[in-house]
Order: C-alpha cells, then sequence, then structure tokens
C-alpha cells in the first residue's frame, strides 16, 4: 500500500501558522495547555506550538476508539490520563483528525467536569459527513471527504505517521 498526497507539507505549515496567529489573538495575555490526543495528534501539536506566541504548557492524553480497524468502533477507552491539573486553566485540546466525533465528544465531557477556565478544540483535519456528535470546533484547519488519510501523524496500522503529508490510501 502506498498514499498519494491530498495536502501539501508546505499546506499544513500555512494553516498551522494561521491557527497559532488565532490561538496568540484569542488568548492574549494568558497561558495555555496544549492537551495533545495521542498519537496521532503529536506532529500537528509541535508544529502549532512553533506557531504560537504565548507561554505553552502540553499535556497529553491517549485515548482508543479504533483498534486496528480503519472506522470507530464507538467505544472509547482513555489509555493515557493528563498529568496536569486543568481547572481554572485555558486548555485547547490538539486533535489530528476529527471524523464521527464520539471520542472528542467523550473527552470534552471528561474534560469539562474538571472546570477549566476555557476548552476548545484545534484539528488538522475535519472529516465531512460522518460526524455522529455535534461538536463546537473553534479551530481547525482542513475537510477532507470520507477516504481514509495517513501521514502528519495520523496511521494506518500504525503506519504512515512520519509521512510529512496527509494522503489518501491507495491499494
Amino acid at each position: 500500500m502506498s498514499a498519494k498526497p491530498l495536502i501539501t507539507a508546505e499546506e499544513i505549515d500555512r494553516e498551522l501558522a494561521e491557527m497559532g496567529k488565532r490561538i496568540t489573538e484569542d488568548y492574549a495575555g494568558k497561558d495555555v495547555l496544549l492537551v495533545g490526543v495521542l498519537r496521532g495528534a503529536f506532529m500537528v501539536m509541535a508544529d502549532l506550538a512553533r506557531h504560537i506566541h504565548l507561554p505553552c504548557e502540553f499535556d497529553f492524553m491517549a485515548v482508543s476508539s479504533y483498534g486496528a480497524s480503519t472506522q470507530t468502533s464507538g467505544v472509547v477507552r482513555i489509555l493515557k490520563d493528563l498529568d496536569e491539573e486543568i481547572a481554572g486553566r485555558h486548555v485547547v485540546i490538539v486533535e489530528d483528525i476529527i471524523d464521527s466525533g464520539l471520542t472528542l465528544n467523550y473527552l470534552i465531557k471528561s474534560l469539562k467536569v474538571r472546570k477549566p477556565a476555557s476548552l476548545e478544540v484545534a484539528a488538522l483535519l475535519l472529516k465531512e459527513g460522518v460526524q455522529r456528535a455535534p461538536l463546537d470546533v473553534k479551530y481547525s484547519a482542513f475537510t477532507v471527504g470520507p477516504e481514509f488519510v495517513v501521514g502528519y501523524g495520523l496511521d494506518y496500522a500504525g503506519r504512515y505517521r512520519n509521512l510529512p503529508y496527509v494522503g489518501v490510501m491507495e491499494p
């Protein structure tokens, strides 16, 4: 299998720079805690953070709803919780891709009960036509169709995360 480029590394960098600028403006004078959803968001978060010109801290959560499948199971498991307390803090959840929204919806609910000062979402990709949970995503870079995408942190069975672009799987 291989992946045909869909979104170039240059396009990704340009959109993350714009997203970082917006976050910098929206949180001026505040500290921000970026929460990366592992494993896919690590590349997005690292590059996005370089474009945010504010004091930032990082934390990570690991959740699972896929297993080895290309479609979400709808059952969410928290594999790694936050190390930091988020009460009273400005939190931005960083995601690589939002498809059904079920995992992110679960994550938002579980973080809201911890009483952050604010809680927003920044996503590299929003997948069109598959949302099953209503979500308010304040920061997003690209919309993609229903095809299965890999690269730039996104994987298929643990592979292709290291591609510098987002691509569509080809047989």
